[in-house]
Protein backbone atom coordinates (compact mmCIF):
# COMPACT_ATOMS: atom_id res chain seq x y z
CA UNK A 1 0.00 0.00 0.00
CA UNK A 2 1.33 3.41 -0.99
CA UNK A 3 -0.04 6.32 1.07
CA UNK A 4 -1.24 9.54 -0.54
CA UNK A 5 0.15 12.99 0.21
CA UNK A 6 -2.56 15.65 0.49
CA UNK A 7 -1.04 19.12 0.03
CA UNK A 8 -3.00 22.12 1.33
CA UNK A 9 -2.07 24.76 -1.25
CA UNK A 10 -5.23 26.87 -1.54
CA UNK A 11 -3.89 29.82 0.46
CA UNK A 12 -3.67 33.09 -1.45
CA UNK A 13 -0.51 34.31 0.34
CA UNK A 14 -1.91 37.72 1.26
CA UNK A 15 0.60 38.19 4.10
CA UNK A 16 3.45 36.92 1.92
CA UNK A 17 2.59 39.09 -1.06
CA UNK A 18 1.99 36.28 -3.55
CA UNK A 19 1.63 32.52 -4.05
CA UNK A 20 4.32 31.24 -1.71
CA UNK A 21 3.47 27.68 -2.80
CA UNK A 22 5.04 28.57 -6.17
CA UNK A 23 8.02 30.60 -4.90
CA UNK A 24 11.42 29.17 -5.84
CA UNK A 25 13.42 28.96 -2.60
CA UNK A 26 15.93 26.19 -3.34
CA UNK A 27 19.29 26.72 -5.08
CA UNK A 28 17.78 25.75 -8.45
CA UNK A 29 14.43 27.44 -7.91
CA UNK A 30 12.76 24.56 -6.02
CA UNK A 31 9.60 25.28 -4.03
CA UNK A 32 8.95 23.97 -0.52
CA UNK A 33 6.39 21.58 -2.04
CA UNK A 34 9.12 20.19 -4.31
CA UNK A 35 11.11 19.12 -1.26
CA UNK A 36 8.04 17.64 0.44
CA UNK A 37 7.26 15.54 -2.63
CA UNK A 38 10.90 14.42 -2.89
CA UNK A 39 10.85 13.26 0.75
CA UNK A 40 7.42 11.65 0.41
CA UNK A 41 8.42 9.60 -2.63
CA UNK A 42 11.43 8.23 -0.76
CA UNK A 43 9.14 7.37 2.14
CA UNK A 44 7.01 5.19 -0.14
CA UNK A 45 4.12 7.50 -1.08
CA UNK A 46 2.44 6.87 -4.42
CA UNK A 47 0.16 9.83 -5.12
CA UNK A 48 0.02 13.58 -4.51
CA UNK A 49 -3.33 15.39 -4.30
CA UNK A 50 -3.22 19.17 -4.44
CA UNK A 51 -5.93 21.29 -2.80
CA UNK A 52 -5.86 24.56 -4.76
CA UNK A 53 -8.09 27.44 -5.79
CA UNK A 54 -9.77 27.45 -9.17
CA UNK A 55 -8.01 30.59 -10.36
CA UNK A 56 -4.53 29.04 -10.19
CA UNK A 57 -5.47 25.42 -10.90
CA UNK A 58 -4.11 25.45 -14.45
CA UNK A 59 -0.82 26.95 -13.24
CA UNK A 60 -0.38 24.05 -10.82
CA UNK A 61 -1.26 21.48 -13.47
CA UNK A 62 1.28 22.95 -15.87
CA UNK A 63 3.95 22.94 -13.16
CA UNK A 64 3.32 19.26 -12.42
CA UNK A 65 3.45 18.37 -16.10
CA UNK A 66 6.77 20.17 -16.60
CA UNK A 67 8.51 19.30 -13.36
CA UNK A 68 7.42 15.86 -12.17
CA UNK A 69 6.79 13.92 -15.39
CA UNK A 70 9.81 11.67 -14.81
CA UNK A 71 9.38 11.10 -11.06
CA UNK A 72 9.00 7.44 -10.12
CA UNK A 73 7.77 5.85 -6.90
CA UNK A 74 9.99 3.47 -4.96
CA UNK A 75 8.43 0.53 -6.84
CA UNK A 76 9.24 2.10 -10.20
CA UNK A 77 5.69 3.20 -11.01
CA UNK A 78 5.11 6.84 -12.05
CA UNK A 79 4.09 9.16 -9.23
CA UNK A 80 0.41 10.04 -9.62
CA UNK A 81 -1.04 13.54 -9.31
CA UNK A 82 -4.59 14.76 -8.84
CA UNK A 83 -6.12 18.17 -8.19
CA UNK A 84 -9.20 19.33 -6.31
CA UNK A 85 -10.35 22.85 -5.60
CA UNK A 86 -11.49 24.57 -2.43
CA UNK A 87 -14.05 27.32 -2.96
CA UNK A 88 -16.41 29.10 -0.58
CA UNK A 89 -19.55 27.71 -2.22
CA UNK A 90 -18.48 24.08 -1.77
CA UNK A 91 -20.71 23.45 1.21
CA UNK A 92 -23.64 21.04 1.74
CA UNK A 93 -26.70 21.90 -0.38
CA UNK A 94 -28.97 22.65 2.57
CA UNK A 95 -26.84 25.67 3.50
CA UNK A 96 -26.76 29.06 1.77
CA UNK A 97 -23.45 30.88 1.46
CA UNK A 98 -23.41 34.34 3.03
CA UNK A 99 -22.64 36.57 0.00
CA UNK A 100 -20.46 38.80 2.17
CA UNK A 101 -18.12 35.99 3.20
CA UNK A 102 -14.63 36.15 1.68
CA UNK A 103 -12.57 34.10 4.13
CA UNK A 104 -11.95 30.39 3.25
CA UNK A 105 -13.68 27.75 5.38
CA UNK A 106 -10.42 26.43 6.87
CA UNK A 107 -8.09 23.43 6.70
CA UNK A 108 -10.62 20.73 7.62
CA UNK A 109 -12.92 22.00 4.87
CA UNK A 110 -9.97 21.87 2.45
CA UNK A 111 -9.32 18.22 3.32
CA UNK A 112 -12.97 17.38 2.68
CA UNK A 113 -12.53 18.47 -0.95
CA UNK A 114 -10.54 15.25 -1.53
CA UNK A 115 -13.19 12.85 -0.19
CA UNK A 116 -14.03 11.45 -3.65
CA UNK A 117 -10.37 11.26 -4.69
CA UNK A 118 -8.55 9.57 -1.80
CA UNK A 119 -9.38 5.94 -0.93
CA UNK A 120 -6.23 4.97 0.99
CA UNK A 121 -4.48 6.22 4.16
CA UNK A 122 -3.16 9.72 3.57
CA UNK A 123 -1.00 12.42 5.10
CA UNK A 124 -2.00 16.09 5.19
CA UNK A 125 0.62 18.84 5.03
CA UNK A 126 0.76 22.58 4.44
CA UNK A 127 2.22 23.56 1.09
CA UNK A 128 4.34 26.32 2.63
CA UNK A 129 5.96 24.28 5.44
CA UNK A 130 9.13 22.18 5.34
CA UNK A 131 8.76 19.02 7.44
CA UNK A 132 11.94 17.02 6.80
CA UNK A 133 12.54 13.51 5.49
CA UNK A 134 12.22 11.76 8.87
CA UNK A 135 8.71 13.15 9.28
CA UNK A 136 7.55 11.63 5.99
CA UNK A 137 9.17 8.30 6.85
CA UNK A 138 7.38 8.22 10.22
CA UNK A 139 4.05 9.24 8.69
CA UNK A 140 4.37 6.76 5.82
CA UNK A 141 5.17 3.90 8.19
CA UNK A 142 2.11 4.77 10.30
CA UNK A 143 -0.15 4.77 7.23
CA UNK A 144 1.08 1.36 6.07
CA UNK A 145 0.59 -0.08 9.54
CA UNK A 146 -3.01 1.22 9.59
CA UNK A 147 -4.09 0.29 6.07
CA UNK A 148 -7.13 -1.61 7.37
CA UNK A 149 -7.82 0.51 10.45
CA UNK A 150 -10.75 2.81 11.18
CA UNK A 151 -11.28 5.41 13.86
CA UNK A 152 -7.60 5.92 14.66
CA UNK A 153 -5.54 8.75 13.22
CA UNK A 154 -2.20 10.39 14.02
CA UNK A 155 -0.48 13.72 14.34
CA UNK A 156 3.24 14.14 13.69
CA UNK A 157 4.51 16.26 16.58
CA UNK A 158 7.62 18.43 16.41
CA UNK A 159 9.72 19.40 19.42
CA UNK A 160 8.98 23.04 20.15
CA UNK A 161 12.67 23.97 19.99
CA UNK A 162 12.77 22.57 16.43
CA UNK A 163 10.06 25.00 15.29
CA UNK A 164 11.15 28.37 16.68
CA UNK A 165 11.67 31.44 14.52
CA UNK A 166 14.72 33.67 14.49
CA UNK A 167 12.39 36.59 13.75
CA UNK A 168 10.51 36.56 17.08
CA UNK A 169 7.65 34.88 18.90
CA UNK A 170 5.45 32.28 17.18
CA UNK A 171 2.13 30.59 17.87
CA UNK A 172 2.27 26.86 18.57
CA UNK A 173 -0.36 24.28 19.44
CA UNK A 174 1.16 22.08 22.14
CA UNK A 175 0.04 18.45 22.11
CA UNK A 176 -1.24 16.86 25.32
CA UNK A 177 -1.60 13.07 25.35
CA UNK A 178 -2.29 10.19 27.67
CA UNK A 179 -0.07 7.28 28.81
CA UNK A 180 -0.97 5.32 25.67
CA UNK A 181 0.28 8.14 23.45
CA UNK A 182 -3.22 9.20 22.36
CA UNK A 183 -3.89 12.89 21.84
CA UNK A 184 -6.20 14.43 24.43
CA UNK A 185 -6.08 18.07 23.32
CA UNK A 186 -3.99 20.72 21.55
CA UNK A 187 -3.51 23.93 23.52
CA UNK A 188 -2.56 27.01 21.53
CA UNK A 189 0.24 29.20 22.88
CA UNK A 190 1.16 32.58 21.44
CA UNK A 191 4.39 34.57 21.43
CA UNK A 192 6.44 31.41 22.00
CA UNK A 193 10.15 32.27 22.12
CA UNK A 194 13.33 31.93 24.12
CA UNK A 195 13.51 35.05 26.27
CA UNK A 196 16.53 37.05 27.40
CA UNK A 197 17.12 34.80 30.42
CA UNK A 198 17.38 31.75 28.13
CA UNK A 199 13.99 30.32 29.17
CA UNK A 200 11.34 29.24 26.66
CA UNK A 201 7.96 30.84 27.40
CA UNK A 202 4.62 31.52 25.74
CA UNK A 203 1.12 32.83 26.39
CA UNK A 204 -1.38 30.05 27.14
CA UNK A 205 -4.53 30.85 25.12
CA UNK A 206 -6.77 29.04 27.60
CA UNK A 207 -5.53 30.44 30.91
CA UNK A 208 -4.15 33.68 29.54
CA UNK A 209 -0.98 33.16 31.58
CA UNK A 210 2.58 33.73 30.37
CA UNK A 211 4.09 30.32 31.17
CA UNK A 212 7.40 28.47 30.99
CA UNK A 213 7.45 25.71 28.38
CA UNK A 214 9.45 22.53 27.94
CA UNK A 215 11.50 22.80 24.76
CA UNK A 216 11.10 19.06 24.15
CA UNK A 217 7.29 19.09 24.30
CA UNK A 218 5.62 18.24 21.02
CA UNK A 219 3.62 20.75 19.01
CA UNK A 220 1.44 20.55 15.93
CA UNK A 221 2.69 21.87 12.59
CA UNK A 222 -0.40 20.60 10.76
CA UNK A 223 1.01 17.24 9.64
CA UNK A 224 -1.74 14.63 10.10
CA UNK A 225 -2.22 10.97 9.16
CA UNK A 226 -5.76 9.81 8.35
CA UNK A 227 -7.54 6.71 7.12
CA UNK A 228 -10.37 7.21 4.58
CA UNK A 229 -13.16 6.84 7.15
CA UNK A 230 -12.10 10.27 8.41
CA UNK A 231 -13.96 11.93 5.53
CA UNK A 232 -17.47 10.83 6.49
CA UNK A 233 -16.94 11.75 10.15
CA UNK A 234 -15.46 15.12 9.29
CA UNK A 235 -18.30 15.86 6.83
CA UNK A 236 -20.84 15.30 9.60
CA UNK A 237 -18.94 17.56 12.00
CA UNK A 238 -18.75 20.22 9.27
CA UNK A 239 -22.53 20.19 8.94
CA UNK A 240 -22.85 20.64 12.70
CA UNK A 241 -20.32 23.48 12.45
CA UNK A 242 -22.36 25.16 9.71
CA UNK A 243 -25.56 24.81 11.72
CA UNK A 244 -23.99 27.28 14.14
CA UNK A 245 -21.69 29.29 11.87
CA UNK A 246 -23.06 29.34 8.31
CA UNK A 247 -23.73 33.07 8.46
CA UNK A 248 -20.45 33.95 10.16
CA UNK A 249 -17.92 35.81 8.01
CA UNK A 250 -14.70 34.66 9.68
CA UNK A 251 -15.27 31.39 11.55
CA UNK A 252 -13.20 28.53 10.04
CA UNK A 253 -13.41 24.74 10.24
CA UNK A 254 -9.92 23.58 11.27
CA UNK A 255 -8.42 20.07 11.39
CA UNK A 256 -7.65 20.24 15.15
CA UNK A 257 -11.31 21.12 15.81
CA UNK A 258 -12.55 18.15 13.76
CA UNK A 259 -10.14 15.75 15.47
CA UNK A 260 -11.02 17.14 18.90
CA UNK A 261 -14.72 16.52 18.22
CA UNK A 262 -13.98 12.91 17.26
CA UNK A 263 -11.84 12.34 20.36
CA UNK A 264 -14.43 13.71 22.76
CA UNK A 265 -17.36 11.95 21.09
CA UNK A 266 -15.50 8.63 21.18
CA UNK A 267 -15.67 8.20 17.39
CA UNK A 268 -11.92 8.54 16.87
CA UNK A 269 -8.53 8.38 18.56
CA UNK A 270 -5.34 10.12 17.52
CA UNK A 271 -1.82 8.78 18.02
CA UNK A 272 0.92 11.32 18.75
CA UNK A 273 4.04 10.58 16.72
CA UNK A 274 7.36 12.28 17.39
CA UNK A 275 9.75 13.43 14.68
CA UNK A 276 13.38 14.56 15.11
CA UNK A 277 13.09 16.83 12.05
CA UNK A 278 13.43 20.58 12.20
CA UNK A 279 10.54 22.58 10.77
CA UNK A 280 10.73 25.84 8.89
CA UNK A 281 8.40 27.77 6.61
CA UNK A 282 7.36 31.06 5.07
CA UNK A 283 4.56 33.25 6.37
CA UNK A 284 5.87 36.74 5.69
CA UNK A 285 8.16 37.99 2.90
CA UNK A 286 10.77 38.64 5.59
CA UNK A 287 10.98 34.86 6.17
CA UNK A 288 12.23 34.24 2.64
CA UNK A 289 16.00 34.89 3.03
CA UNK A 290 16.26 32.56 6.03
CA UNK A 291 14.47 29.74 4.21
CA UNK A 292 16.65 30.21 1.12
CA UNK A 293 19.73 29.91 3.35
CA UNK A 294 18.40 26.75 5.03
CA UNK A 295 17.80 24.99 1.72
CA UNK A 296 21.26 26.01 0.52
CA UNK A 297 22.71 24.47 3.68
CA UNK A 298 20.76 21.22 3.24
CA UNK A 299 22.08 20.93 -0.33
CA UNK A 300 25.63 21.71 0.80
CA UNK A 301 25.34 18.97 3.45
CA UNK A 302 24.30 16.44 0.81
CA UNK A 303 20.74 15.98 2.10
CA UNK A 304 19.30 16.99 -1.29
CA UNK A 305 20.67 17.14 -4.82
CA UNK A 306 20.56 20.34 -6.85
CA UNK A 307 18.64 20.54 -9.05
CA UNK A 308 16.10 18.40 -7.17
CA UNK A 309 14.40 17.13 -10.36
CA UNK A 310 16.02 16.63 -13.75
Amino acid sequence: MKPTLLVLAAGMGSRYGGLKQMDGLGPSGETIIDYSIYDAVRAGFGKVVYIVREYFLEQFKETVKNKYSNVKCMDGEPLQFQFVTQELDKIPARFTLNPERQKPWGTAHAVLMAKDTVKEPFVVINGDDYYGRDSFRIAGDWCRAHENSEGVYAIVGFRIDNTLSESGGVSRGICHYDAQGHLTTVVEHHNVRIEEDGVLRGDNSVSGEHVELNAQDLCSMNMWCFTPDYFAKSAKIFEDFLDENANELKKEYYIPYAVDQMIHSGTGACDVLSTPSRWFGVTFKEDRPGVVAKFASLVADGIYPSPLYK
